[in-house]
């Protein structure tokens, strides 16, 4: 049975000399992987159209057998070329695809946790690199995980407390107007990590960049 959705390429690899393994983030049929079958050769019609962070309508046979799907055919919609264009918007880009892909189930819908990411993505190219954009994703996700920090219970300081409040439920747009200090950023940042650790065993590598 042919299936049509959009979805996000979370991450590709090689699975022959001429095939792709694509792994999307869906709304509606969660995280999938997919087969591309002969994506690598020059002439194939999913050339240019398999990337990272590509957004695009897709279609895709469901495998009976397995939960490698094969893929049919993919209408790109948005390529988010400006986060090519500083290396640090794409290491925190890719910390917040690994984070997704550790904390949740595969081909479970996903849809408040698709728009995280569409928006993250979009709002990343719009101003310099700040460890706010890291502390919000993942107060966030925590959020759409039943996860919430119970900050009452916490021994974060009270500036501390504010802050992640207000990452937790801003709009991104407003996210750099928060300007916490140094000492702050320290703060969430060991905070949010022992959380994460305690909650998911671990956390993906390139958080600290």
């Amino acid at each position: 049975m042919v299936e049509r959705t959009q979805g996000l390429i979370l991450r590709t690899r090689p699975l022959t000399e001429t095939s792709l393994i694509v792994q999307w983030l869906t709304p509606d049929a969660g995280r999938i992987a997919t087969v591309a079958k002969g994506a690598r050769r020059s002439k194939s019609p999913f050339r240019g159209k398999l990337d990272l962070f590509y957004l695009a309508y897709f279609s895709f046979a469901r495998s009976r057998r397995s939960d490698l799907h094969t893929l049919r055919e993919v209408l790109l919609r948005e390529t988010h070329t400006p986060l090519r264009e500083q290396l640090a918007y794409l290491q925190q880009a890719c910390y917040c695809a690994a984070l997704i892909e550790q904390s949740t189930e595969t081909e479970t819908p996903l849809p408040a946790v698709f728009k995280l990411m569409t928006d993250l993505l979009d709002y990343l190219p719009k101003q310099l690199p700040q460890p706010q954009t890291i502390f919000t994703f993942e107060l966030k996700l925590l959020n759409e995980l039943g996860l919430t920090p119970n900050l009452e219970k916490s021994k974060l300081t009270p500036g501390a407390k504010r802050i992640v409040s207000e990452l937790s439920t801003t709009n991104w747009p407003e996210v750099s107007r928060l300007k916490p200090s140094e000492t702050q950023v320290a703060e969430l940042r060991q905070f949010l990590q022992g959380f994460l650790i305690f909650h998911l065993g671990k956390i993906p590598k390139g958080r600290t960049l």
